[in-house]
């Protein structure tokens, strides 16, 4: 069924750190009417890589996260810069936080975070044929990086320390897509 979009009668923005928080004052096709709110990222985008050292194994990162206040395993990932790709953004994150660079990058498809209430997309890259190269980046220690094999992601998305999810979708979308490909 395809529904007519919401109009939307008034916008209200405000700065929020590194977001944008709008309200938006909408009608909906039966009639009512809702306050809504959204968070507009500010940049350029961001990009989340699935580094592949080889057919069978991925590159993870051991990395702080603030938000938890531990360290989480996961994907390489980062912002897009001014000016920036998606893959070149996604090599650049690839060298700083793995110390690896590919010669063959492939974005996949955009991931919503939530998108019920967030506008932020992260663009998915596939990473193969990787080199050894470090470009320094802007994490204060060096991150820890942990191969993993696919076949094993059933065991990867039990763990306590892998909770992001755009990290076990990545990881799901890669190996069904080169599972295609084989």
């Amino acid at each position: 069924m395809s529904r007519r979009l919401p109009v939307i009668h008034g916008r209200r923005q405000e700065q929020a750190g590194p977001f944008e928080l709008e309200h938006l004052d909408l009608e909906f096709a039966n009639g009512e009417r809702r306050q809504f709110q959204r968070l507009n990222g500010r940049g350029h985008g961001a990009v989340i890589v699935v580094p592949m050292l080889d057919e069978q194994t991925v590159l993870l990162v051991r990395e702080y996260a603030a938000g938890m206040h531990r360290y989480e395993l996961g994907l390489v990932k980062g912002r897009i810069d001014a000016g920036e790709s998606a893959v070149q953004a996604a090599d650049r994150e690839l060298k700083e936080e793995a110390g690896y660079g590919a010669r063959e990058l492939l974005v996949l498809r955009e991931l919503s975070l939530a998108p019920t209430y967030m506008s932020h997309q992260t663009t998915l890259v596939l990473a193969r044929d990787l080199y050894p190269q470090r470009l320094p980046g802007d994490e204060p220690e060096e991150l820890e990086v942990v191969p993993w094999k696919l076949a094993e992601l059933d065991r990867l998305m039990l763990r306590e320390d892998f909770s992001e999810g755009r990290s076990l979708a990545a990881l799901f979308i890669a190996r069904q897509w080169l599972a295609m490909q084989a």
